[in-house]
């Protein structure tokens, strides 16, 4: 029976490990030596998923739309962060944008797009909420249009697993 309880405990506990927590530019970080265009490629960013900003003194991550970041101006900034740690949580579909608005470091490649594709389920785009205190502009840009290409992702294994788990337990408890 503890083992069980046990094995049910662990898949309550399985779900939450499958967002992946990105760091962004990964060892470099949120940096001006980093082509953020090659490291989104290939990566697959869902809802639950997180972006890890780590950055020095002389950096900060502002949240703008596509005209922001075509242009390169934080100046309508959603959110601003200058912490050097900052996490955001990617939890609906849609595109966003991040920037570095110090003189010329956007134009020198410090800007990253990402589009959020739903798991198993739809959701509304929208500004996705964030940990950190954010800066936040009056100016109220429209919302990005939710991007969905209907892919299963992660959360189909995830259905596979607890089934799977739910089989084996059943002959070990008798049932």
């Amino acid at each position: 029976m503890a083992v069980a309880v046990g094995l049910l405990l662990l898949l309550l506990a399985v779900p939450a490990a499958y967002a992946t927590n990105y760091k962004v530019g990964d060892t470099a970080g949120w940096d001006t030596n980093v082509d953020y265009t090659t490291w989104v490629s290939g990566k697959t960013f869902l809802v639950g998923d997180t972006l890890l900003f780590t950055y020095g003194s002389s950096h900060r991550v502002d949240v703008v739309n596509k005209a922001g970041y075509d242009g390169c101006s934080g100046s309508n900034a959603l959110q601003t962060y200058s912490d050097g740690n900052t996490t955001i949580a990617l939890s609906s579909t849609g595109s966003y944008y991040y920037l570095c608005p110090i003189l010329n470091h956007c134009s020198q490649g410090m800007k990253l797009a990402v589009t959020v594709t739903a798991g198993n389920s739809s959701t509304p785009g929208g500004t996705p909420p964030t940990t950190g205190t954010p800066t936040t502009n009056t100016s109220s840009p429209s919302a990005p249009t939710p991007s969905r290409n209907g892919a299963m992702g992660r959360f189909c294994w995830m259905d596979a697993l607890v089934v799977g788990a739910c089989l084996m337990l059943v002959p070990l408890l008798g049932l």
